[in-house]
Protein backbone atom coordinates (compact mmCIF):
# COMPACT_ATOMS: atom_id res chain seq x y z
CA UNK A 1 0.00 0.00 0.00
CA UNK A 2 1.40 3.25 -1.05
CA UNK A 3 2.77 5.52 1.69
CA UNK A 4 0.77 8.65 2.06
CA UNK A 5 2.24 12.12 2.21
CA UNK A 6 1.12 12.52 5.81
CA UNK A 7 2.72 9.34 7.04
CA UNK A 8 5.95 10.16 5.25
CA UNK A 9 6.07 13.54 6.99
CA UNK A 10 5.53 11.94 10.39
CA UNK A 11 8.35 9.47 9.77
CA UNK A 12 10.86 12.29 9.01
CA UNK A 13 9.83 14.16 12.10
CA UNK A 14 10.42 11.10 14.26
CA UNK A 15 13.81 10.58 12.63
CA UNK A 16 14.78 14.24 13.21
CA UNK A 17 13.76 14.07 16.87
CA UNK A 18 15.69 10.85 17.36
CA UNK A 19 18.84 12.26 15.77
CA UNK A 20 18.58 15.49 17.78
CA UNK A 21 18.24 13.37 20.89
CA UNK A 22 21.34 11.43 19.85
CA UNK A 23 23.25 14.66 19.35
CA UNK A 24 22.23 15.94 22.77
CA UNK A 25 23.24 12.65 24.34
CA UNK A 26 26.51 12.72 22.47
CA UNK A 27 27.17 16.31 23.68
CA UNK A 28 26.38 15.30 27.23
CA UNK A 29 28.74 12.36 26.92
CA UNK A 30 31.40 14.70 25.52
CA UNK A 31 30.91 17.10 28.42
CA UNK A 32 31.25 14.20 30.83
CA UNK A 33 34.42 13.06 29.10
CA UNK A 34 35.89 16.60 29.12
CA UNK A 35 35.13 16.93 32.82
CA UNK A 36 36.55 13.51 33.55
CA UNK A 37 39.62 13.70 31.32
CA UNK A 38 40.56 17.43 31.40
CA UNK A 39 39.04 19.45 34.19
CA UNK A 40 39.69 16.89 36.88
CA UNK A 41 43.28 16.51 35.63
CA UNK A 42 43.61 20.30 35.57
CA UNK A 43 43.00 20.27 39.29
CA UNK A 44 45.71 17.69 39.60
CA UNK A 45 47.99 19.93 37.44
CA UNK A 46 47.50 22.79 39.87
CA UNK A 47 48.56 20.48 42.67
CA UNK A 48 51.64 19.48 40.64
CA UNK A 49 52.45 23.14 39.92
CA UNK A 50 52.34 23.98 43.62
CA UNK A 51 54.58 21.00 44.29
CA UNK A 52 57.08 22.07 41.63
CA UNK A 53 56.99 25.69 42.82
CA UNK A 54 57.70 24.56 46.38
CA UNK A 55 60.83 22.67 45.31
CA UNK A 56 62.01 25.54 43.08
CA UNK A 57 61.67 27.97 45.96
CA UNK A 58 63.47 25.53 48.26
CA UNK A 59 66.30 25.22 45.72
CA UNK A 60 66.60 29.01 45.40
CA UNK A 61 66.65 29.33 49.17
CA UNK A 62 69.44 26.78 49.39
CA UNK A 63 71.46 28.75 46.83
CA UNK A 64 70.94 32.02 48.75
CA UNK A 65 71.92 30.40 52.05
CA UNK A 66 74.99 28.85 50.43
CA UNK A 67 76.08 32.21 48.99
CA UNK A 68 75.57 33.97 52.33
CA UNK A 69 77.44 31.25 54.18
CA UNK A 70 80.28 31.29 51.65
CA UNK A 71 80.63 35.06 51.93
CA UNK A 72 80.57 34.80 55.71
CA UNK A 73 83.26 32.12 55.74
CA UNK A 74 85.35 33.72 52.96
CA UNK A 75 87.66 35.64 55.30
CA UNK A 76 88.56 32.38 57.03
CA UNK A 77 89.97 30.71 53.95
CA UNK A 78 90.58 33.64 51.56
CA UNK A 79 92.00 37.11 51.97
CA UNK A 80 92.79 40.11 49.80
CA UNK A 81 96.31 39.77 48.46
CA UNK A 82 98.35 42.17 46.31
CA UNK A 83 98.70 41.18 42.67
CA UNK A 84 100.82 42.39 39.78
CA UNK A 85 99.57 44.81 37.15
CA UNK A 86 98.41 48.36 36.75
CA UNK A 87 100.11 51.70 36.18
CA UNK A 88 101.15 54.08 38.93
CA UNK A 89 101.56 57.86 38.70
CA UNK A 90 103.57 59.90 41.18
CA UNK A 91 103.71 63.67 41.59
CA UNK A 92 106.98 65.43 42.49
CA UNK A 93 107.52 69.14 43.06
CA UNK A 94 110.30 70.43 40.83
CA UNK A 95 111.48 70.46 37.25
CA UNK A 96 112.85 67.73 35.03
CA UNK A 97 116.05 68.64 33.17
CA UNK A 98 118.37 65.64 33.05
CA UNK A 99 118.02 61.90 33.69
CA UNK A 100 121.75 61.20 33.33
CA UNK A 101 122.89 59.86 36.74
CA UNK A 102 126.20 61.74 36.67
CA UNK A 103 124.28 65.05 36.39
CA UNK A 104 120.94 64.43 38.11
CA UNK A 105 120.59 66.97 40.92
CA UNK A 106 116.93 67.92 41.41
CA UNK A 107 114.34 65.71 43.10
CA UNK A 108 112.71 64.95 39.74
CA UNK A 109 116.00 64.24 37.95
CA UNK A 110 117.13 61.88 40.70
CA UNK A 111 113.81 60.07 40.70
CA UNK A 112 113.95 59.38 36.96
CA UNK A 113 117.63 58.47 37.12
CA UNK A 114 117.02 55.94 39.90
CA UNK A 115 114.11 54.34 38.04
CA UNK A 116 115.92 54.06 34.69
CA UNK A 117 119.51 53.30 35.74
CA UNK A 118 121.12 50.68 37.96
CA UNK A 119 124.09 51.31 40.25
CA UNK A 120 126.80 49.06 41.61
CA UNK A 121 125.39 49.30 45.14
CA UNK A 122 122.16 50.60 46.64
CA UNK A 123 120.49 50.89 50.05
CA UNK A 124 118.00 48.30 51.25
CA UNK A 125 114.91 48.94 53.38
CA UNK A 126 117.07 49.04 56.52
CA UNK A 127 119.41 51.56 54.87
CA UNK A 128 122.26 49.07 54.59
CA UNK A 129 124.35 48.74 51.44
CA UNK A 130 123.40 45.85 49.19
CA UNK A 131 124.30 44.81 45.68
CA UNK A 132 122.48 46.18 42.65
CA UNK A 133 124.67 45.46 39.64
CA UNK A 134 127.30 44.11 42.02
CA UNK A 135 127.06 40.43 42.88
CA UNK A 136 129.78 40.94 45.53
CA UNK A 137 132.36 43.49 46.59
CA UNK A 138 135.36 43.38 48.89
CA UNK A 139 138.21 45.43 50.34
CA UNK A 140 141.86 44.51 50.42
CA UNK A 141 144.37 43.24 50.83
CA UNK A 142 145.31 46.93 51.11
CA UNK A 143 142.74 49.25 52.71
CA UNK A 144 142.99 51.42 49.62
CA UNK A 145 141.87 48.67 47.23
CA UNK A 146 138.33 47.55 46.45
CA UNK A 147 137.05 44.98 43.99
CA UNK A 148 133.52 44.61 42.57
CA UNK A 149 132.21 41.51 40.81
CA UNK A 150 129.24 42.21 38.51
CA UNK A 151 126.13 40.09 38.13
CA UNK A 152 126.07 38.05 34.95
CA UNK A 153 123.71 38.42 32.00
CA UNK A 154 122.64 41.98 32.83
CA UNK A 155 121.32 43.82 29.77
CA UNK A 156 120.72 47.41 28.82
CA UNK A 157 117.22 48.42 27.78
CA UNK A 158 118.28 48.15 24.12
CA UNK A 159 119.30 44.51 24.63
CA UNK A 160 123.07 45.05 24.69
CA UNK A 161 125.05 43.31 27.48
CA UNK A 162 126.33 45.35 30.42
CA UNK A 163 129.97 44.73 31.34
CA UNK A 164 132.95 46.05 33.28
CA UNK A 165 133.67 48.37 30.33
CA UNK A 166 130.50 50.32 31.12
CA UNK A 167 131.50 50.75 34.77
CA UNK A 168 135.00 51.97 33.87
CA UNK A 169 133.57 54.29 31.21
CA UNK A 170 131.13 55.82 33.74
CA UNK A 171 133.81 56.71 36.29
CA UNK A 172 136.33 57.82 33.70
CA UNK A 173 133.67 60.20 32.39
CA UNK A 174 133.00 61.53 35.89
CA UNK A 175 136.74 62.05 36.38
CA UNK A 176 136.96 64.04 33.14
CA UNK A 177 136.67 67.65 34.28
CA UNK A 178 135.25 68.62 30.87
CA UNK A 179 132.18 66.50 31.60
CA UNK A 180 131.37 68.89 34.48
CA UNK A 181 129.82 66.26 36.70
CA UNK A 182 129.07 67.29 40.30
CA UNK A 183 130.53 63.90 41.29
CA UNK A 184 133.97 64.93 40.03
CA UNK A 185 135.53 65.75 43.42
CA UNK A 186 134.54 62.38 44.88
CA UNK A 187 136.24 60.43 42.06
CA UNK A 188 139.04 62.55 40.62
CA UNK A 189 141.85 60.77 42.52
CA UNK A 190 140.48 57.22 42.33
CA UNK A 191 141.84 54.81 39.75
CA UNK A 192 139.16 52.59 38.19
CA UNK A 193 140.24 49.66 36.02
CA UNK A 194 138.83 46.55 34.35
CA UNK A 195 140.08 43.18 35.58
CA UNK A 196 137.87 41.06 33.32
CA UNK A 197 134.42 41.30 31.73
CA UNK A 198 132.65 41.16 35.10
CA UNK A 199 135.26 42.51 37.54
CA UNK A 200 136.28 46.10 38.28
CA UNK A 201 138.96 47.31 40.70
CA UNK A 202 139.13 50.63 42.54
CA UNK A 203 142.38 52.01 43.96
CA UNK A 204 142.23 54.99 46.31
CA UNK A 205 145.06 57.44 47.08
CA UNK A 206 144.46 56.87 50.82
CA UNK A 207 142.23 54.77 53.02
CA UNK A 208 138.61 55.92 53.10
CA UNK A 209 136.18 53.86 55.14
CA UNK A 210 133.14 55.51 53.58
CA UNK A 211 134.19 54.72 49.99
CA UNK A 212 131.60 51.96 49.30
CA UNK A 213 128.83 54.52 49.85
CA UNK A 214 130.05 56.47 46.82
CA UNK A 215 129.31 53.53 44.50
CA UNK A 216 125.57 54.24 44.49
CA UNK A 217 125.39 56.38 41.34
CA UNK A 218 123.92 55.02 38.11
CA UNK A 219 126.11 53.34 35.50
CA UNK A 220 126.14 54.62 31.89
CA UNK A 221 126.14 52.60 28.61
CA UNK A 222 129.51 52.99 26.90
CA UNK A 223 128.24 51.79 23.52
CA UNK A 224 125.81 54.75 23.28
CA UNK A 225 127.98 57.54 24.71
CA UNK A 226 131.61 56.80 23.87
CA UNK A 227 131.48 58.85 20.66
CA UNK A 228 130.15 61.97 22.41
CA UNK A 229 132.90 64.39 23.57
CA UNK A 230 132.88 64.84 27.35
CA UNK A 231 132.38 68.59 26.99
CA UNK A 232 129.14 67.96 25.04
CA UNK A 233 127.73 65.22 27.23
CA UNK A 234 125.75 67.50 29.54
CA UNK A 235 123.61 68.67 26.59
CA UNK A 236 123.35 65.29 24.82
CA UNK A 237 119.93 64.03 23.67
CA UNK A 238 120.62 60.88 25.70
CA UNK A 239 119.93 62.84 28.91
CA UNK A 240 116.24 63.27 28.04
CA UNK A 241 115.86 59.98 26.16
CA UNK A 242 117.95 57.70 28.38
CA UNK A 243 118.75 54.03 27.98
CA UNK A 244 119.58 52.35 31.27
CA UNK A 245 119.52 48.95 32.93
CA UNK A 246 117.09 49.78 35.75
CA UNK A 247 113.60 48.45 36.45
CA UNK A 248 111.80 50.84 34.08
CA UNK A 249 112.38 51.87 30.47
CA UNK A 250 111.89 55.34 29.05
CA UNK A 251 108.63 55.68 27.09
CA UNK A 252 107.92 59.36 26.42
CA UNK A 253 108.07 62.90 27.80
CA UNK A 254 105.51 65.67 27.48
CA UNK A 255 105.21 69.17 28.94
CA UNK A 256 101.90 70.90 29.60
CA UNK A 257 101.15 74.42 30.75
CA UNK A 258 103.28 77.55 30.89
CA UNK A 259 106.88 77.46 32.17
CA UNK A 260 107.21 79.29 35.46
CA UNK A 261 103.47 79.29 36.18
CA UNK A 262 101.53 76.06 35.86
CA UNK A 263 104.05 73.82 34.13
CA UNK A 264 103.51 70.06 34.32
CA UNK A 265 106.07 67.63 32.95
CA UNK A 266 105.07 64.00 32.51
CA UNK A 267 107.73 61.32 32.20
CA UNK A 268 106.19 57.97 31.31
CA UNK A 269 108.09 54.73 31.95
CA UNK A 270 107.24 51.07 31.27
CA UNK A 271 108.34 47.93 33.07
CA UNK A 272 111.58 46.39 31.80
CA UNK A 273 110.97 42.68 31.30
CA UNK A 274 114.64 41.68 31.48
CA UNK A 275 115.47 43.64 34.64
CA UNK A 276 118.16 41.71 36.49
CA UNK A 277 116.18 41.64 39.78
CA UNK A 278 112.97 40.49 38.10
CA UNK A 279 110.37 42.22 35.97
CA UNK A 280 108.54 44.94 37.92
CA UNK A 281 105.09 44.04 39.22
CA UNK A 282 103.75 47.38 37.94
CA UNK A 283 103.11 47.61 34.21
CA UNK A 284 104.22 51.23 34.13
CA UNK A 285 105.18 54.19 36.29
CA UNK A 286 104.80 57.88 35.48
CA UNK A 287 106.48 60.77 37.27
CA UNK A 288 104.73 64.13 36.95
CA UNK A 289 106.79 67.20 37.85
CA UNK A 290 104.76 70.13 39.20
CA UNK A 291 105.78 73.77 39.41
CA UNK A 292 104.89 74.07 43.10
CA UNK A 293 103.47 72.08 46.00
CA UNK A 294 100.02 73.67 45.77
CA UNK A 295 99.67 72.51 42.17
CA UNK A 296 100.80 69.00 43.09
CA UNK A 297 98.40 68.73 46.04
CA UNK A 298 95.54 69.95 43.84
CA UNK A 299 96.27 67.20 41.29
CA UNK A 300 96.28 64.61 44.07
CA UNK A 301 92.94 65.83 45.41
CA UNK A 302 91.45 65.56 41.91
CA UNK A 303 92.79 61.98 41.70
CA UNK A 304 94.92 62.85 38.70
CA UNK A 305 97.90 61.14 40.36
CA UNK A 306 98.17 58.12 42.68
CA UNK A 307 101.01 59.34 44.89
CA UNK A 308 102.70 62.53 46.03
CA UNK A 309 106.34 62.80 47.01
CA UNK A 310 108.05 65.08 49.48
CA UNK A 311 105.26 67.34 50.68
CA UNK A 312 106.19 69.17 53.88
CA UNK A 313 102.68 69.32 55.32
CA UNK A 314 99.81 66.99 54.49
CA UNK A 315 96.64 69.09 53.99
CA UNK A 316 94.09 68.46 56.78
CA UNK A 317 91.42 67.28 54.34
CA UNK A 318 93.80 64.63 53.00
CA UNK A 319 94.90 63.59 56.48
CA UNK A 320 91.23 62.84 57.29
CA UNK A 321 90.67 60.91 54.05
CA UNK A 322 90.69 57.20 54.95
CA UNK A 323 91.70 56.26 51.41
CA UNK A 324 94.96 58.20 51.76
CA UNK A 325 98.01 56.33 53.02
CA UNK A 326 100.75 58.36 54.75
CA UNK A 327 104.37 57.18 54.85
CA UNK A 328 106.76 59.19 57.06
CA UNK A 329 110.34 57.93 56.76
CA UNK A 330 113.30 59.39 58.72
CA UNK A 331 115.98 60.97 56.57
CA UNK A 332 119.65 60.72 57.54
CA UNK A 333 119.67 64.52 57.46
CA UNK A 334 120.35 67.04 60.21
CA UNK A 335 118.72 70.46 60.16
CA UNK A 336 121.00 72.94 61.91
CA UNK A 337 121.53 76.65 62.41
CA UNK A 338 125.08 77.18 61.13
CA UNK A 339 126.98 80.07 62.73
CA UNK A 340 129.52 81.81 60.51
CA UNK A 341 132.37 81.53 63.01
CA UNK A 342 134.79 83.59 60.93
CA UNK A 343 132.85 86.85 61.36
CA UNK A 344 132.16 88.91 64.52
CA UNK A 345 130.34 88.65 66.81
CA UNK A 346 129.89 84.92 66.00
CA UNK A 347 133.64 84.47 66.27
CA UNK A 348 133.07 84.66 70.04
CA UNK A 349 132.41 81.16 71.40
CA UNK A 350 130.37 82.53 74.32
CA UNK A 351 127.95 84.23 71.92
CA UNK A 352 127.55 80.97 70.01
CA UNK A 353 127.02 78.98 73.22
CA UNK A 354 124.41 81.50 74.36
CA UNK A 355 122.53 81.03 71.08
CA UNK A 356 122.62 77.26 71.60
CA UNK A 357 121.49 77.34 75.24
CA UNK A 358 118.76 79.87 74.53
CA UNK A 359 116.67 77.59 72.28
CA UNK A 360 114.23 74.98 73.55
CA UNK A 361 114.59 72.43 70.77
CA UNK A 362 111.54 70.36 71.73
CA UNK A 363 109.48 73.03 69.98
CA UNK A 364 110.76 71.76 66.65
CA UNK A 365 109.00 68.47 67.27
CA UNK A 366 105.73 69.89 68.60
CA UNK A 367 105.57 72.49 65.83
CA UNK A 368 106.48 70.09 63.03
CA UNK A 369 104.11 67.14 62.79
CA UNK A 370 106.53 65.16 60.67
CA UNK A 371 109.88 65.78 62.36
CA UNK A 372 111.27 62.48 63.61
CA UNK A 373 114.01 63.06 66.19
CA UNK A 374 116.00 65.79 67.84
CA UNK A 375 119.65 66.13 66.87
CA UNK A 376 122.17 66.96 69.59
CA UNK A 377 125.58 66.63 67.93
CA UNK A 378 127.19 66.58 64.46
CA UNK A 379 126.30 62.87 64.26
CA UNK A 380 122.79 61.40 64.32
CA UNK A 381 121.50 59.41 67.23
CA UNK A 382 122.11 55.72 66.65
CA UNK A 383 124.84 56.43 64.11
CA UNK A 384 128.29 54.88 64.49
CA UNK A 385 130.34 57.27 66.65
CA UNK A 386 127.43 59.10 68.26
CA UNK A 387 127.98 59.47 72.00
CA UNK A 388 125.06 60.44 74.21
CA UNK A 389 127.45 61.82 76.83
CA UNK A 390 129.03 64.31 74.42
CA UNK A 391 126.21 66.55 73.21
CA UNK A 392 125.57 70.27 72.81
CA UNK A 393 124.39 72.50 75.67
CA UNK A 394 120.81 71.86 76.80
CA UNK A 395 118.18 74.58 76.99
CA UNK A 396 118.98 76.99 79.81
CA UNK A 397 117.81 80.55 79.30
CA UNK A 398 119.46 81.81 82.48
CA UNK A 399 122.79 80.40 81.40
CA UNK A 400 122.37 81.89 77.92
CA UNK A 401 121.75 85.36 79.38
CA UNK A 402 124.72 84.99 81.72
CA UNK A 403 127.02 84.06 78.82
CA UNK A 404 126.01 87.19 76.93
CA UNK A 405 126.40 89.33 80.03
CA UNK A 406 129.88 87.94 80.58
CA UNK A 407 130.75 88.63 76.94
CA UNK A 408 129.91 92.32 77.48
CA UNK A 409 126.63 92.47 75.58
CA UNK A 410 124.39 94.76 77.65
CA UNK A 411 120.62 95.13 77.32
CA UNK A 412 119.40 98.57 76.31
CA UNK A 413 116.12 100.35 76.91
CA UNK A 414 114.36 98.38 74.18
CA UNK A 415 115.57 95.06 75.56
CA UNK A 416 118.11 94.45 72.78
CA UNK A 417 121.80 94.01 73.57
CA UNK A 418 124.72 96.05 72.36
CA UNK A 419 128.45 96.42 73.05
CA UNK A 420 130.57 99.43 72.19
CA UNK A 421 127.74 100.97 70.24
CA UNK A 422 127.28 97.86 68.10
CA UNK A 423 123.94 96.05 68.27
CA UNK A 424 123.86 92.31 68.73
CA UNK A 425 122.05 91.37 65.54
CA UNK A 426 122.30 88.73 62.85
CA UNK A 427 120.94 88.04 59.40
CA UNK A 428 119.47 84.57 59.25
CA UNK A 429 118.94 83.00 55.82
CA UNK A 430 116.82 79.99 54.98
CA UNK A 431 114.59 78.41 52.37
CA UNK A 432 111.05 79.62 51.79
CA UNK A 433 109.20 76.46 52.77
CA UNK A 434 106.74 75.72 55.55
CA UNK A 435 109.22 73.64 57.51
CA UNK A 436 112.05 76.16 57.40
CA UNK A 437 109.92 79.28 57.91
CA UNK A 438 108.38 77.71 61.03
CA UNK A 439 111.82 76.77 62.36
CA UNK A 440 113.24 80.22 61.62
CA UNK A 441 110.42 81.89 63.53
CA UNK A 442 111.04 79.67 66.56
CA UNK A 443 114.72 80.67 66.53
CA UNK A 444 113.88 84.34 66.13
CA UNK A 445 111.47 84.28 69.08
CA UNK A 446 113.93 82.42 71.32
CA UNK A 447 116.87 84.71 70.52
CA UNK A 448 114.75 87.84 70.81
CA UNK A 449 114.11 86.87 74.45
CA UNK A 450 117.90 86.96 74.92
CA UNK A 451 118.05 90.48 73.53
CA UNK A 452 119.34 89.42 70.11
CA UNK A 453 117.88 91.05 67.02
CA UNK A 454 117.40 88.59 64.15
CA UNK A 455 116.67 89.62 60.56
CA UNK A 456 115.19 86.70 58.60
CA UNK A 457 115.31 86.44 54.82
CA UNK A 458 113.84 83.54 52.90
CA UNK A 459 114.94 82.31 49.46
CA UNK A 460 113.74 79.74 46.97
CA UNK A 461 115.83 76.61 46.62
CA UNK A 462 117.83 77.66 43.57
CA UNK A 463 118.66 81.10 44.97
CA UNK A 464 119.67 79.67 48.34
CA UNK A 465 122.03 77.19 46.71
CA UNK A 466 123.36 79.32 43.88
CA UNK A 467 123.78 82.63 45.69
CA UNK A 468 123.56 82.46 49.48
CA UNK A 469 125.30 79.15 50.19
CA UNK A 470 127.75 79.38 47.30
CA UNK A 471 129.12 82.70 48.61
CA UNK A 472 128.44 82.04 52.35
CA UNK A 473 126.38 85.23 52.39
CA UNK A 474 124.81 84.95 55.85
CA UNK A 475 125.52 85.26 59.56
CA UNK A 476 123.38 82.25 60.41
CA UNK A 477 122.16 79.68 57.90
CA UNK A 478 119.19 77.44 58.72
CA UNK A 479 119.74 74.44 56.50
CA UNK A 480 119.67 70.63 56.33
CA UNK A 481 122.78 68.61 55.53
CA UNK A 482 122.69 65.02 54.36
CA UNK A 483 124.91 63.01 56.69
CA UNK A 484 124.10 59.56 55.35
CA UNK A 485 124.68 56.21 56.99
CA UNK A 486 128.43 56.54 57.46
CA UNK A 487 129.67 59.05 60.10
CA UNK A 488 132.23 60.60 57.75
CA UNK A 489 131.28 64.29 58.10
CA UNK A 490 134.66 65.54 56.87
CA UNK A 491 133.07 67.74 54.18
CA UNK A 492 130.97 69.65 56.74
CA UNK A 493 133.46 70.32 59.54
CA UNK A 494 137.07 69.97 58.33
CA UNK A 495 139.07 73.20 58.06
CA UNK A 496 140.03 72.45 54.46
CA UNK A 497 136.37 72.74 53.45
CA UNK A 498 135.75 76.13 55.12
CA UNK A 499 136.64 78.34 52.18
CA UNK A 500 134.18 79.00 49.38
CA UNK A 501 137.04 78.08 47.02
CA UNK A 502 137.40 74.59 48.54
CA UNK A 503 136.30 71.46 46.71
CA UNK A 504 132.87 71.28 48.36
CA UNK A 505 132.76 74.48 50.48
CA UNK A 506 130.23 72.60 52.63
CA UNK A 507 131.83 73.68 55.91
CA UNK A 508 128.96 76.12 56.26
CA UNK A 509 130.10 77.39 59.67
CA UNK A 510 133.63 78.01 58.33
CA UNK A 511 134.67 76.04 61.40
CA UNK A 512 138.38 75.52 62.03
CA UNK A 513 139.80 73.30 64.76
CA UNK A 514 143.07 71.37 64.73
CA UNK A 515 141.65 68.82 67.17
CA UNK A 516 138.55 68.32 65.08
CA UNK A 517 140.59 68.04 61.86
CA UNK A 518 142.83 65.34 63.30
CA UNK A 519 139.87 63.33 64.61
CA UNK A 520 137.98 63.60 61.33
CA UNK A 521 141.00 62.43 59.35
CA UNK A 522 141.59 59.52 61.71
CA UNK A 523 137.95 58.43 61.76
CA UNK A 524 137.56 58.27 58.00
CA UNK A 525 140.78 56.32 57.42
CA UNK A 526 139.97 53.35 59.69
CA UNK A 527 137.85 50.37 58.72
CA UNK A 528 137.44 48.88 62.23
CA UNK A 529 134.13 50.27 63.61
CA UNK A 530 135.34 50.22 67.22
CA UNK A 531 138.47 52.14 66.31
CA UNK A 532 136.44 54.68 64.36
CA UNK A 533 134.28 55.33 67.43
CA UNK A 534 137.42 56.08 69.43
CA UNK A 535 138.81 58.35 66.72
CA UNK A 536 135.61 60.40 66.41
CA UNK A 537 135.22 61.14 70.12
CA UNK A 538 137.74 64.06 70.18
CA UNK A 539 135.88 65.58 67.24
CA UNK A 540 132.59 65.44 69.14
CA UNK A 541 134.22 67.00 72.19
CA UNK A 542 135.74 69.83 70.13
CA UNK A 543 132.47 70.46 68.32
CA UNK A 544 130.47 70.70 71.56
CA UNK A 545 133.06 72.98 73.16
CA UNK A 546 133.28 75.30 70.14
CA UNK A 547 129.54 75.33 69.29
CA UNK A 548 129.94 76.12 65.56
CA UNK A 549 126.24 75.33 65.01
CA UNK A 550 122.99 74.61 66.78
CA UNK A 551 121.82 71.08 65.94
CA UNK A 552 118.01 70.97 65.74
CA UNK A 553 116.16 67.98 64.31
CA UNK A 554 116.17 65.08 61.90
CA UNK A 555 113.31 65.48 59.40
CA UNK A 556 111.10 62.86 57.81
CA UNK A 557 110.46 62.28 54.15
CA UNK A 558 106.71 62.47 53.60
CA UNK A 559 105.06 60.32 50.95
CA UNK A 560 101.32 59.94 50.47
CA UNK A 561 99.36 57.66 48.19
CA UNK A 562 95.71 56.96 47.49
CA UNK A 563 95.49 53.41 48.73
CA UNK A 564 98.31 51.23 49.98
CA UNK A 565 101.50 50.63 48.01
CA UNK A 566 102.41 47.04 48.75
CA UNK A 567 106.17 46.65 49.05
CA UNK A 568 106.83 50.26 50.04
CA UNK A 569 108.63 49.62 53.32
CA UNK A 570 111.32 52.05 54.38
CA UNK A 571 112.86 52.43 57.83
CA UNK A 572 115.29 55.17 56.84
CA UNK A 573 116.33 57.13 53.75
CA UNK A 574 119.50 58.93 52.77
CA UNK A 575 117.87 60.72 49.84
CA UNK A 576 114.22 60.71 48.70
CA UNK A 577 115.08 58.72 45.57
CA UNK A 578 116.22 55.82 47.79
CA UNK A 579 112.52 55.02 48.19
CA UNK A 580 112.80 53.17 44.87
CA UNK A 581 115.13 50.50 46.31
CA UNK A 582 112.58 47.75 45.59
CA UNK A 583 110.26 49.57 43.20
CA UNK A 584 110.16 46.43 41.07
CA UNK A 585 108.22 44.81 43.93
CA UNK A 586 105.63 47.58 44.33
CA UNK A 587 101.99 46.55 43.79
CA UNK A 588 98.76 48.56 43.87
CA UNK A 589 96.11 45.96 42.96
CA UNK A 590 94.46 43.30 45.13
CA UNK A 591 92.36 40.16 44.67
CA UNK A 592 91.07 37.43 46.96
CA UNK A 593 93.44 34.52 47.27
CA UNK A 594 93.25 31.21 49.18
CA UNK A 595 95.18 31.16 52.40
Amino acid sequence: MAETEGSKSQRWKRLFRRRRRDVVELGQQADQQIERLLLRRFDRLLTVKRFVLFWVLLFVLLIVVTVIQTRALLPYYQSLQPIAGGAYSEGVVGKFTNANPIYAASAVDRAISRLVFSSLLKYDNNNNLTGDLAAEWSQGPAQTHYSVKLKKAVKWHDGQPLSADDVVFTYQTIKNIQAQSPLYNSWKDINVSKVDETTVSFDLPSALSSFPYTMTNGILPQHLLKQIPAAELRSALFNIEPVGSGPFKWKFFEALGTPGKNLEQRISLVAYGDYHSGKPKLDGLSVIAFFDEQQAVSAFKKKQINGLSGVEVVPPELAKDKSVQLYATPLTTAVMAFFKTSSPPLNDVNVRKALVAGVQRSQFITNNNHASKLVDSPLLRGQLGHDGTVVQLPYDQAKANQLLDDAGWVRGAGGYRAKGGQALQFKLRSQNTHQYTTAAQILQQAWTKLGVKVDIQYHDGDELQGSVIASHDYDILLYGINIGVDPDVFAYWHSSQASITSASHLNLSEYKSAAADQALEGGRSRSDPNLRVIKYKPFLAAWVADAPALALYQPNFIYISRGQIFGYERKSLNTPSDRYFNVNEWMIRQSRQNL
